[in-house]
């Protein structure tokens, strides 16, 4: 309870990690697709066959570009999966094999991997700074991040629909996601001085929180309720906001721990 209240009902003081063994073999991948339909097409059935995917992130080709741009790559500008295969040698090459047939039915244009661990760091320190890569590609602008989540089947409907929200409206809005787990983030870029814009990209965001509601996801899965979502709160989880005040107010009386957020 005290991890997901975001600070609002106690401070952490001590905690215990638990450390697990680097694995004999450690594969990465890049995927690219003719569609983003067929990369997340691949991702749910490769959940469902249960195979051992140890990470596995959605970058659209709007994020690619960026990526490209602020990390000296040369991907192929086009929706694109990042993969990590973890296991023994043979493990985790029937993993790599299994995928690629897959992925192959699904529209995949290539699939290239690697073993050794300086192309594995490149490749995911460039997914890593894919928010920054996206403010270094539209300098002038500023850039707003947020993101959804959505069971694992309905993924796919939800991230085809955002897709077609940000064409149709033409905003400039990179995909990126932990698809493994239904979580995606999208980046929207604009002037915020400039109040059509804006207005825009509220609208964006208020269908896009809508939509992951409506498919039974969360209208944030890694950022937080925080302020800027508390108005979804209620459509999302219903008379459990009251049960979350009553808990706030026995445990934090005089509201001193990160007041206004969650529960106002």
């Amino acid at each position: 309870m005290l991890v997901g209240s975001e600070g609002t009902l106690g401070i952490i003081t001590e905690l215990t990690v638990r450390l697990y063994g680097i694995p004999e073999t450690i594969l990465a991948a890049v995927c690219p697709f003719k569609t983003l339909e067929g990369a997340c097409n691949t991702v749910i059935q490769a959940i469902q066959l249960g195979l051992g995917i140890a990470r596995v992130e959605l970058l659209d080709e709007m994020q690619i570009h960026a990526i490209n741009h602020h990390s000296k790559l040369s991907l192929e500008e086009c929706p694109t999966l990042f993969l990590e295969f973890h296991g023994t040698k043979v493990a985790a090459r029937d993993q790599v094999e299994n995928f690629r047939a897959l992925a192959e039915e699904e529209g995949a244009i290539q699939f290239d991997w690697a073993e050794r661990e300086e192309e594995r760091s490149k490749l995911w320190k460039a997914r890593h700074e894919a928010y920054w890569a996206v403010r270094s590609t539209w300098p002038a602008l500023d850039t707003l991040a947020t993101d959804v989540c959505v069971p694992s089947s309905r993924m796919a409907e939800c991230v085809l629909e955002t897709k077609k929200d940000i064409e149709q409206i033409g905003l400039v809005a990179p995909i990126v996601g932990h698809v493994g787990d239904g979580n995606f983030h999208t980046s929207p870029v604009f002037d915020q001085n400039d109040p059509e814009q804006r207005k825009k990209v509220e609208g964006f965001l208020s269908r896009l929180a809508d939509r992951a509601i409506a498919m039974e996801g969360t209208c944030t899965g890694e950022h937080g309720i925080g302020q800027g979502k508390v108005k979804y709160l209620e459509a999302e989880v219903g008379s459990g906001v009251n049960v979350m005040r009553q808990i706030k107010q026995a445990l934090d009386p005089q509201n001193i721990l990160n007041p206004g957020k969650i529960v106002p």
